[in-house]
């Protein structure tokens, strides 16, 4: 008891060393104080200062060859200089604390700060899936809301990620790191290092990002504890969970009685995939990711890849269950396009029926799905790659037990992909239509506090 006592007066007195520059401003504000409060006691006509206050009006006399002033002017010059020596202090003590902690945001600290506070009352959305889909749309979100929760699938046993998996027994950093990314403050310098790729050497092919969550996953013994600790270093808007914590294989059974093991087989392969499971079956989600969509006002499911993104979160034992269990709308985002070897021909209700087959009925609340017009140059690309945009039939998707929404969400530049802030907004005016109207008002108030926020930074 006594060494922890010790241990932190050792820690208060750290904040008298010198070239801190805290100190000299503190003793500003301080005093700032202690003439605010002086002011106010020569306003009363010196009753709190007695004969102090006399002396304080003689000197001035003496000083200016005037007669004694009154005592409320005096009081209102005293109080108006402790005013501003305490903001002086402040400020600056405060600018010396953030100069050392956020070097790069001295200049629009009220704009971090007021940003942190609004987006903290922002809805809590969950959104499920894995791939670019799923790192784009919290891209978008992120805007809205600082009550993210990201639950990304640990199924890919390619590339970077494979090798590691294969190699260290840890769960494939890909999709976290993307996600990762995403959710930061500063996303452009955390992208410039997590994407950073090793082009020689043993470390080819390999992302720095990987490394550095394989690195922390040796270092803590945990997959998820080296995520949390990434989140609090890049101060990320929202929380990360790995599906499960466990190894799990991807298997797939095709409509020709063939049955594909691993994530990559099945996106490679040709033909029409039935049913998709995981090998173990009994893995089990992250408690964390549990209270996240207990606590939830909307869920999401992609976009990404339906059978290899999306639906292996859905098959990890006790998540679907809880999407089914608690009050917050599940929206499912359709893809644009159609993917060669997965979802060649599907209409969005084709979709919505792939997930209801693997999640019983009733399990997707509405589906979002995309209109618009692709450029034609782009479309032909895609042609080539046996991909069209995905076909809309709004009362099919109805018709399986779902409401259908649609818009405008299409992103072209070298390929198709979401808009991510289209469809952030788009989500946003979702959960206000399917949340019960006495929800709604707080909603619309974070709402409209998040649109001034990005107006005025």
């Amino acid at each position: 008891m006594k060494t922890m006592r010790r241990e932190g007066l050792v820690r208060y007195l750290k904040w008298l060393y010198p070239n801190l520059k805290v100190k000299r401003w503190f003793l500003l504000a301080v005093l700032g104080i202690f003439l605010f409060a002086t002011g106010f006691a020569v306003m009363n006509d010196g009753v709190a200062l007695g004969y102090a206050e006399l002396e304080f009006r003689e000197v001035v006399y003496r000083l200016t060859g005037s007669a004694p002033p009154t005592a409320i002017p005096t009081g209102l010059v005293i109080s108006a200089l402790g005013i501003l020596a305490i903001a002086i202090g402040f400020k600056r003590m405060l600018y010396s604390i953030i100069s050392g902690l956020l070097p790069d945001n001295e200049g629009r600290i009220v704009d971090v700060i007021y940003a942190r506070q609004h987006l903290m009352r922002g809805p809590k959305i969950v959104v499920v899936g894995g791939g670019t889909g799923l790192s784009s749309l919290l891209r978008g979100l992120k805007n809205y809301t600082c009550n993210l929760t990201a639950i990304v699938t640990v199924s890919d046993d390619g590339g970077s990620s494979g090798r590691l998996r294969e190699e260290m027994g840890i769960q494939p950093p890909g999709d976290v790191r993307n996600c990762l990314v995403a959710l930061a403050e500063t996303e452009d310098i955390m992208d410039a290092l997590f994407s950073y790729r090793f082009e020689s050497g043993t470390l080819e092919g390999h992302s720095l990002g990987n490394l550095f969550l394989a690195g922390l996953t040796d270092t803590f013994g945990d997959f998820q504890k080296g995520i949390e600790r990434v989140s609090k270093v890049f101060a990320l808007r929202g929380k990360v969970f790995p599906s499960t914590l466990e190894q799990v294989e991807l298997m797939a059974d095709f409509e020709d009685g063939r049955r594909v093991e691993g994530e990559t087989a099945v996106r490679d392969i040709d033909g029409k995939i039935c049913r998709v499971f995981l090998k173990p079956s009994d893995c089990t989600p992250l408690p964390g990711a549990l209270k996240a969509l207990e606590e939830a006002d909307l869920i999401v499911l992609g976009p990404g890849s339906l059978y290899t993104s999306v639906l292996p979160n859905l098959l990890v034992t006790g998540l679907r269950e809880k999407i089914r269990e608690v009050s917050a709308p599940c929206v499912y985002v359709c893809n644009v396009m159609t993917e060669k070897g997965e979802t060649d021909g599907y209409r969005v209700s084709d979709h919505l029926k792939a997930i209801l087959d693997h999640c019983g009925p009733g399990f997707v609340d509405a589906v979002l799905a995309t209109k618009g017009e692709i450029t034609p140059s782009i479309l032909q690309r895609y042609v080539e790659e046996e991909a069209i945009p995905v076909l809309t039939d709004p009362k099919e998707v109805e018709r399986l037990g779902a409401q259908y929404f649609e818009a405008n969400l299409v992103q072209e530049r070298n390929v198709v992909r979401h808009d991510p802030d289209k469809l952030a907004k788009e989500l946003i005016r979702l959960l206000f239509r399917l949340k019960p109207i006495g929800e709604r008002i707080a909603l619309v108030d974070a709402y409209l506090l998040s649109q001034k926020l990005r107006r005025t930074t």
